[in-house]
């Protein structure tokens, strides 16, 4: 597609921007309407039922791995040089990183696209914990936690000497990713028909997993079309939520791109969802204990997405489907950290028991 009209009227950086807000609006507007949640999921499935959530999420997974996969076969997509694949990958980060990102969103109540998606529909808790996890994962870039990330990220490197990217490290066919995706997405409506999801649970969470696939196809084309270099990536939210409050605080000092259109854009799509399903509700802390709780949390995955490469979407979905090794072990890291959280923080184990 050719952006020249856009890049004529926008400039380069502000295309990028454009392209951002545009799919974070339909991002927000598809995780409100779909309820999409990686730590419900988490939940779910580590309480022995595979039910709703759990649903939800393999169907946007489902959609983000086919779909990039199907682009990649078809020659319209090459992400070979995004930031996941191009250089190295930090083992070490993936597995800490993840533990603790999964542990995070379990004390926040939330992953941080979905932390965002509830501050748009008035959740205070989840404002406070989103600007939280924003600047510690700030810290950890550029600030005082710089060093701690550097040493743990460095401690197991896996370099790109033709084992980052999982199909080709196991030598599959090419094929293999839509095969992957196909099946996954079988499995996905299966559980979704036993689960009698609603119809904007369907339409929702495939649309948040296009909308990875769609951050993929957008930046790859304008990065063709750019004299100035330009990312090939798609939905996170670790980054470019450090990035955009970064450019409120300071705009002279961080760049206009595709990351910070991206967060005020799941911002404004989840709040039209919630204002025309009449969902926006103020809500806050119970007790001043429970804040402990969130910055806990916050904190917890602010850290964690960083060493990680990502959050539960930049990992889980964004790095999943491009089949980034570090991305898959981060991903698995953070169900295993999420559910062994939820069992020694959360669940009541007496009523287990039958006690």
């Amino acid at each position: 597609m050719d952006f020249e009209f856009l890049i004529s009227a926008l400039g380069e950086s502000g295309t990028n921007a454009f392209g951002g807000l545009l799919l974070g609006c339909l991002f927000g507007f598809f995780a409100q309407k779909s309820r999409f949640c990686l730590r419900a999921a988490v939940v779910e499935f580590a309480r022995g039922r595979i039910g709703e959530k759990v649903a939800i999420w393999l169907l946007t997974f489902s959609a983000a791995v086919g779909g990039t996969q199907i682009l990649i076969t078809l020659g319209e997509l090459d992400i070979t040089d995004s930031r996941m694949l191009a250089s190295y990958g930090s083992l070490s980060g993936a597995v800490v990183g993840g533990v603790m990102f999964g542990a995070g969103m379990i004390l926040a109540r939330g992953c941080g696209s979905r932390l965002l998606v509830l501050a748009a529909t008035g959740n205070l808790r989840a404002l406070f914990s989103g600007l939280l996890f924003a600047a510690v994962a700030q810290a950890s870039l550029k600030g005082v936690l710089a060093p701690v990330r550097d040493n743990i990220a460095g401690a197991w490197l896996l370099h790109n000497d033709g084992g980052l990217e999982l199909i080709s490290f196991l030598g599959w066919g090419s094929y293999t990713g839509i095969y992957l995706g196909v099946v996954c997405m079988m499995v996905a409506i299966f559980y979704g028909i036993k689960n009698n999801l609603t119809a904007w649970a369907w339409v929702g969470s495939v649309g948040v997993g296009a909308m990875v696939v769609g951050g993929w196809w957008f930046t790859y084309h304008l990065s063709y079309q750019t004299f100035d270099p330009t990312q090939v990536e798609s939905m996170t939210f670790t980054g470019p939520s450090a990035d955009t409050l970064m450019y409120l605080l300071t705009p002279d000092n961080v760049a206009l791109d595709f990351d910070v259109g991206l967060v005020p854009g799941v911002f404004l799509g989840a709040f039209v969802a919630a204002l025309f399903s009449r969902e926006l509700k103020l809500q806050g802390f119970q007790e001043g204990r429970s804040m402990i709780r969130y910055i806990a949390g916050a904190s917890f995955m602010g850290m964690g997405g960083m060493l990680a490469g990502g959050c539960a979407v930049g990992a889980g979905l964004t790095g999943g489907s491009a089949f980034s090794i570090t991305a898959w072990v981060a991903l698995a890291a953070m169900w295993a950290g999420a559910a062994s959280t939820d069992a020694a923080v959360d669940r009541d184990w007496s009523l287990a028991k039958g006690v």
